[in-house]
């Protein structure tokens, strides 16, 4: 029996996304791909791997057990990449970042500039998202990240604590000036979609008025005048057109990292990025905190 890791990296991916076209996403190739390499692995193992359902692919028995195995041998190949990274001296080749897109519009910008300026031979990858991606599986090799955790099996610095507030364009502010009692209609992102205790107490006509998938979505509204919005206190600092409302308290939020794994950290394009990244975070406190 001789299989290729290809195959066993298609059958993996197809275990995990149940789908041809979801696993040919997930490991960069097409679909027809994907199925010929779990043909191939069927073929080789003379066992059916999956059954094909008109929902998608439920793996057997003998596919769980060679997922397992995949997955094995993908960790164990991710481990030895990472090690390999964290040893590199150059200031060369390419370099994965992953952050929030509104931090990077609002806070990373300058330091993306100025560390493509000192390191020209050194190629960032940015990949803007929301979402958390898996450090171990190389999904990125340094991360920005906003969280009161990022990540127990990772290696970060804390660039700065942070402050959440609430923010409108200057007409709503000034209502909320003029009559505390009236109604406010606030902006809400779906993941926190109640308002806190203390923000009904101090506006008890407050209402949610919209609630929002997206966080530039959601900026993009209160700019427009359509609610009032908590947000970060550097973000509604930076945005056009908004306003800190009145007789809201700052209140703690989560703190900004930079995090990566342990192996990769001491390579010498992280130490290189954080030169700049730190520094640059720690001298504008002030815009994060109240």
């Amino acid at each position: 029996m001789n299989i290729h890791w290809d195959d066993y990296r298609a059958v993996l991916a197809v275990v995990r996304k149940r789908t041809l076209s979801a696993a040919a996403e997930d490991i960069c190739v097409n679909y027809t791909t994907v199925a010929r390499r779990v043909a191939r692995a069927e073929a080789a193992t003379g066992e059916v791997l999956f059954e094909r359902l008109a929902e998608g692919y439920r793996p057997t028995e003998a596919g769980q057990l060679v997922a397992q195995h995949a997955a094995q041998m993908e960790s164990a190949e991710h481990a030895m990449l990472r090690g390999l990274s964290g040893r590199d001296t150059r200031l060369e080749g390419e370099l994965t970042l992953t952050a929030p897109q509104l931090l990077i519009a609002h806070g990373l910008a300058p330091v993306l500039d100025e560390f493509s300026k000192q390191h020209p031979s050194v190629t960032l990858r940015i990949r803007a998202a929301n979402e958390i991606l898996d450090l171990n599986r190389r999904e990125a090799d340094i991360a920005i990240r906003i969280s009161h955790n990022p990540g127990d099996t990772l290696k970060g610095l804390r660039l700065t604590a942070q402050h959440v507030t609430g923010f409108a364009s200057p007409d709503w502010a000034a209502r909320m000036a003029d009559d505390p009692m009236g109604a406010v209609d606030w902006l809400v992102y779906e993941k926190r979609p109640e308002l806190p205790e203390y923000v009904r107490k101090t506006y008890p006509g407050s209402r949610i008025r919209m609630r929002f998938d997206d966080m530039v979505a959601m900026s993009s509204a209160a700019q427009s005048g359509l609610g009032v919005v908590r947000m970060p206190m550097f973000l509604g600092r930076s945005l056009p057109g908004l306003v800190q409302v009145p007789l809201l308290p700052p209140k703690p939020y989560a703190d900004i990292w930079v995090v990566a794994h342990p192996d990769v950290w001491p390579s010498a394009k992280l130490e290189a990025f954080r030169a700049i990244t730190v520094p640059h975070f720690r001298e504008r406190r002030p815009m994060f905190v109240a």
